[in-house]
């Protein structure tokens, strides 16, 4: 509804939408949405831009993100870290929407330590709200990470994540920030699925399971069976992830 108020108060011609969430009378370019013939958002969004009744492209251009190398290295030097001259993994462990997008974090501190072991460096990145995701791998690895966990601003963490080789990512915002800077991306899924938001880019690796349960959507996993409770993400092996890193 908001997004549709702005431009009938501009007095734009066209006014295209789906329909929905109150927007009648506010548009006046109304398309059919049908969820099983479009499941990937960017999609939807592209076939709005279309002209009635076109087929869509049977491929959309991936995102592409341009970072600045010298912002970069000022970041690195606000944080009393020399910029790497060896490879470097970036972890993603945060997902603010709940705990059944998250992969565990002993998991994560796995991957980390296999990658710490073969000289790279670690770099773990997050909002305030992933805090204390980033602090446990920290602690999990001795201390031999750098965490970035509330300390940068979105752009300092583009320009940071670009010197990434390889960034391993729960299906979140960041997750989409690596793919649009074409890492090597290693994109987990557990109550979502790559088949709604995929990361849009060539390099990307999706471990999704699709077992019978999911995709759930929701927040928190709804099996308290110990067998079955998070299991869309447990399965999901450290060593089929670091297999990934390179």
């Amino acid at each position: 509804l908001k997004s549709a108020i702005l431009p009938f108060a501009a007095n734009i011609p066209r006014r295209t939408s789906f329909l929905g969430e109150m927007r009648y009378g506010l548009i006046n370019d109304i398309r059919p949405l049908d969820k099983t013939k479009l499941p990937r958002t960017v999609d939807r969004f592209v076939t709005l831009g279309l002209a009635k009744k076109a087929e869509l492209p049977s491929k959309s251009p991936n995102p592409k993100l341009i970072a600045n190398q010298k912002s970069a290295s000022t970041s690195l030097a606000k944080l009393g870290h020399a910029k790497p001259s060896q490879k470097v993994l970036g972890l993603c462990p945060g997902a603010e929407y709940g705990e059944a997008k998250r992969w565990p974090i002993e998991y994560y501190a796995e991957a980390a330590k296999a990658a710490l072991d073969k000289g790279w460096e670690v770099w773990l990145f997050g909002s305030e709200k992933d805090v204390p995701y980033t602090k446990q791998i920290d602690q999990l690895t001795e201390n031999r990470c750098l965490d970035l966990g509330g300390k940068t601003k979105l752009g300092e963490a583009i320009d940071l994540m670009d010197l990434c080789d390889t960034v391993i990512s729960n299906d979140s915002g960041l997750m989409h920030v690596a793919a649009a800077l074409d890492k090597n991306l290693i994109a987990i899924f557990g109550s979502s699925t790559p088949h709604h938001t995929p990361p849009m880019s060539d390099k990307s690796h999706i471990e999704y399971l699709g077992l019978p349960c999911s995709p759930c959507f929701e927040r928190t996993c709804p099996l308290k069976n110990p067998d079955e409770h998070m299991q869309c993400l447990k399965k999901i092996t450290p060593e089929s992830v670091i297999d990934l890193i390179r």
